[in-house]
């Protein structure tokens, strides 16, 4: 056993007893963090706006500052790029993380001095949880590769601006420093597949015991190390043994990672996003998510099924129910107020308060009412994969079709496999049928013959990720929607149509 890993034992120890005190008294840690954020920012221009200094409780709260995207803040944004001060936060923000909307462009999410401890300690706190629960540690003594976006900073503006992962790049550890992989300079790569080709060169002969990315990102990493070797990673990186992820629902890339792995190996989920970490797998043994209830960021809770009414309910975590989803409003020591982050997520325990991601807010197919969300899709694809072994799934995305060249409108599934099912009309029907069962209103209007029976359009090998080179978003932490109700991403997908 290694220095580091002797040595996080007694640390672990430590973060998950302080992880105990805060999560069992989940309400008191949540009136400090919105005591102390309101307090905090009564000063600055958004503060006095929404009469900070009259808050006495969350209800007066609510009445002040009512639930915004991006575009609610930018305003505030844009006089801190302008170089002023005390704006959403006292000071400056340190950083701006620079992210791509969909209906915004360019986003730039602040990043405080007080809120940097949660992009850090939330990273580290997760692995150590592993650590204590498990007892093993000896994979913090090999080398830890992550998977990430360029670490070089914008400084041409009053805050330095890059992406959240390059940002974080900059606050590992020194005493992960000497393990942590690749380079800087390969870091800094910006062509996502020669920055994959150079991340090889540089791990190919390395004790690799920790791997960390979005999985499809590090399938395409694995692929790669399997073409030019002809081995499984198993044999490439015999001590591989631990696999840290986020960003998507890892359920379809499961099978096909393990199958190239070439064993089960333990994993740990984490929900890092640029506004905030929320939460991390805190249990090898328990299912979801422990929400960080400390950590800086106060949250409210929006049934989905209101999401779009006039006046939806906001709820704080005292009142939210097991199995319901909702959209997570966060409001942080960042400087972001009632700020819709557009993921929605539906708790599995209250004690702890855990939770799995769902979906997007606004990523759903509602061409007639039916309202498929993420979680659906997935669980529908899920369901067929296991009654279809020996399909190999890459990825997929689903639209709708409402004005079909003939027929009922339908959902239009876009898939890309690695090994075709051997019975393409069973592998849709299962589909089709497990996403009735998922959600009566599609039932309804299938039963109805409001819409047909789903349909899958095959794409050529290497589709998606060609794709997303086409919109300069090719690898690092940018992944394809799961789906949507317009067609803008199946106009595209449709060029590279698998024609048997």
């Amino acid at each position: 056993m290694g220095l580091r890993s002797l040595l996080s034992r007694p640390f672990a120890a430590w973060v998950n007893y302080e992880q105990k005190k805060w999560s069992s008294n989940p309400f008191e840690s949540q009136k400090k963090v919105f005591e102390n954020n309101i307090r905090a920012a009564k000063n600055t221009q958004f503060g006095k706006d929404h009469h900070f200094d009259e808050i006495r409780n969350y209800q007066d709260y609510r009445d002040r500052v009512p639930i915004k995207d991006y575009e609610g803040i930018k305003p505030y944004v844009e006089k801190i790029l302008n170089g002023e001060e005390n704006v959403l936060w006292p000071k400056k923000p340190i950083y701006f993380a620079k992210t791509s909307g969909t209906t915004s462009g360019t986003k730039y999410i602040p990043i405080t001095k007080e809120s940097i401890p949660n992009h850090i300690n939330s990273a580290r706190n997760a692995l150590l949880s592993y650590v204590h629960e498990t007892g093993k540690s000896t994979f913090l003594d090999g080398k830890l590769i992550f998977l990430s976006g360029s670490p070089i900073l914008n400084t041409n503006g009053p805050v330095p601006t890059g992406r959240l992962s390059g940002i974080v790049n900059h606050h590992v550890p020194g005493y992960l420093r000497t393990n942590q992989m690749p380079s800087y300079v390969t870091n800094c790569m910006e062509d996502w597949e020669a920055k994959v080709e150079k991340v090889i060169d540089e791990t190919i002969d390395q004790r690799m015991t920790l791997i960390s990315g979005i999985p499809p990102w590090v399938q395409m990493y694995f692929d790669r190390i399997v073409e030019r070797t002809g081995k499984q990673i198993k044999d490439v990186f015999p001590d591989f043994s631990m696999f840290v992820y986020g960003g998507v629902n890892f359920e379809p890339y499961r099978k096909k990672l393990f199958e190239t792995i070439g064993k089960q190996i333990d994993s740990i989920e984490t929900y890092p996003a640029s506004e905030g970490f929320i939460a991390y797998q805190d249990s090898q043994a328990h299912e979801g998510l422990l929400l960080l209830l400390d950590s800086g960021i106060f949250f409210e809770f929006i049934p989905t099924d209101e999401y779009f009414d006039e006046n939806p309910s906001r709820l704080t975590l005292e009142e939210v129910e097991i199995g319901k989803n909702y959209a997570i409003i966060i409001n942080n020591n960042a400087g972001l107020w009632g700020y819709n982050i557009g993921d929605t997520v539906k708790f599995v325990s209250k004690n702890p308060y855990r939770l799995v991601v769902t979906g997007r807010i606004k990523h759903f197919i509602s061409a007639f009412g039916e309202h498929v969300i993420g979680e659906e899709v997935e669980k529908a694809m899920k369901y067929a994969l296991s009654k279809h072994p020996e399909v190999e799934l890459v990825e997929f995305t689903v639209a709708p079709n409402v004005t079909p060249g003939d027929g009922l409108p339908l959902h239009e599934w876009y898939v890309e496999f690695r090994k075709l099912p051997e019975n393409m009309k069973s592998f849709i029907e299962d589909i089709d049928l497990q996403l009735q069962k998922l959600n009566v209103y599609y039932e309804d209007l299938i039963t109805g013959k409001i819409l047909r029976p789903l349909e899958i359009i095959a794409l050529k090998q290497d589709s998606f990720r060609d794709y997303m080179k086409s919109i300069g978003k090719l690898g690092g932490q940018n992944k394809v929607p799961r789906l949507a109700n317009d067609r803008k991403i199946a106009d595209e997908l449709i060029k590279y149509r698998l024609i048997n």
